[in-house]
């Protein structure tokens, strides 16, 4: 059974908390902070709920903030829920900066409570599994080169990396921009009797149609203007090894009836020269086009398909892969902390969210690119969406809220909603917004970082 640690000075909430956690968790109770800094490193609970207000600073939160961050320092991984009063809401925020995984007003309500707690629990176990997947797919002599991920379609994805790596047939990858094809091919090339030759990339849809040819065949000297000795092609370089032809579909008419041959063949022909050379490779090809509409209309040759997709992977957006989205981005998080000695913990609930619903044209490509950039310009411990680049576009659309399961993603739901309206109604003139919600300037000021909506104030 997990370990719950609840530290409040109030007897009556510790017993209301422990009647009610006690039948799912194995709680701990702490009346004070010392209590609890000493009860977190004998049992090493992975959630705790922190009323700020502790002896000897009942009405204050100095002792609160220092239980808070020394938790933390040891094990920056668990997860502390700030109880706060009501009228608290400044530290509450404060707490969550520093690093608390969210904050809950009393009254308490055991079952509302209780849904924080359980998914805290869950997020806990993500983490753990993002952890085990990435050891177990890291290559070490037969893995997966870095490729993360654990919803259905990537394990299948796995599964057939598995299965066919160490052939030679020819596998055809398919996805999305963004989406990790090449990173498929180095799996299957690191995973095969092949692992110790080269892996050659070429990009076709890169490269002027010209010079594709010379650069994928090599060309003999004198063979066209400029060339002024012999050169070897990408494929003769992938000689013992892998051939990775990236955007196949973006290959000319003309290049698909020699690539054909080649792979019929086993030999390839120089620019300009008559000697047919043998090249021992395999062939991994990939493209984002519509294969099948291309052989309709014409643009790809059918022959050729069926040649280089003898087994077909297909890659699946990072929009439909679930949880993966958040492994991903701490994975890229704690990568780019560590590269660039930044102290950023985690994302605001508010970037938690977005990450999860915005649609990601741009994949994993996308999302690295974003926590990268944000990594690097954010002097926060959390994320805003605003270091995400998100506050940039536009509110409603791009960032669908995820179905609401507590009373708290109730309540930012309606207030992220009247913030907007009122705005939108006020074009943007926070003073005459603030009025008609009934709030002050600062405050409104710090709601509308909170949801990301920057782009709609003047």
């Amino acid at each position: 059974m997990e370990k719950l640690l609840i530290v409040d000075d109030n007897s009556d909430i510790r017993k209301q908390l422990k009647w009610g956690m006690s039948k799912d968790y194995d709680v701990i109770l702490a009346s004070d902070g010392k209590e609890a800094i000493s009860l977190f490193k004998r049992h090493k609970p992975k959630v705790i709920t922190l009323d700020l207000g502790l002896p000897p600073d009942e009405n204050g939160t100095d002792e609160g903030f220092r239980t808070l961050e020394a938790v933390l320092n040891q094990v920056p991984a668990t997860k502390v829920i700030v109880i706060t009063g009501n009228d608290a809401r400044n530290n509450a925020l404060r707490a969550v900066q520093l690093g608390a995984y969210d904050f809950y007003q009393k009254p308490i309500d055991i079952d509302e409570l209780r849904v924080i707690i359980n998914r805290a629990f869950h997020l806990l176990a993500i983490e753990a599994e993002n952890s085990r997947l990435q050891t177990a797919l890291e290559y070490k002599g037969g893995g997966f080169a870095g490729i993360i991920g654990h919803c259905p379609t990537m394990l299948q994805v796995f599964s057939t990396i598995r299965k066919v790596a160490s052939s030679d047939i020819a596998v055809f990858v398919t996805g999305e921009s963004g989406t990790g094809k090449e990173l498929v091919a180095r799996a299957l090339h690191l995973m095969s009797l092949r692992k110790d030759g080269p892996f050659i990339p070429i990009n076709c849809g890169a490269i002027p149609e010209n010079l594709l040819e010379s650069e994928l065949f090599g060309s003999e000297k004198g063979a066209f203007t400029g060339a002024h000795t012999r050169v070897q092609g990408k494929a003769e370089y992938a000689h013992k090894g892998t051939l990775f032809l990236d955007e196949i579909g973006e290959l000319p008419g003309s290049l698909q009836v020699k690539l054909l041959r080649f792979l019929q063949e086993k030999v390839l022909q120089r620019v300009g020269g008559r000697e047919d050379i043998a090249v021992d490779a395999r062939i991994i090809s990939a493209t984002n086009v519509d294969i099948s509409k291309a052989i309709v209309e014409g643009s790809f040759r059918e022959d050729l398909y069926y040649r280089v997709a003898v087994i077909s992977i297909n890659l699946p957006p990072l929009r439909e892969r679930g949880d993966d989205i958040m492994l991903l981005a701490n994975l890229f998080l704690k990568r780019s902390s560590e590269e660039f000695n930044k102290k950023v913990k985690g994302f605001s609930t508010v970037s938690t969210n977005l990450l999860k619903t915005y649609k990601w044209p741009g994949n994993v490509r996308e999302l690295e690119n974003r926590v990268q950039r944000a990594v690097i310009m954010s002097d926060s411990l959390l994320l805003e969406p605003c270091d995400l680049g998100f506050s940039e576009m536009p509110a409603r659309q791009q960032f669908p809220l995820p179905e609401v399961v507590t009373l708290k993603d109730a309540r930012d739901r309606v207030e992220r909603e009247m913030i907007i309206n009122a705005l939108e109604r006020q074009e943007g003139n926070i003073a005459k917004a603030a009025e008609i919600l009934g709030v002050s300037r600062p405050t409104l000021y710090d709601l509308i970082k909170k949801y990301g909506l920057a782009k709609l104030s003047a």
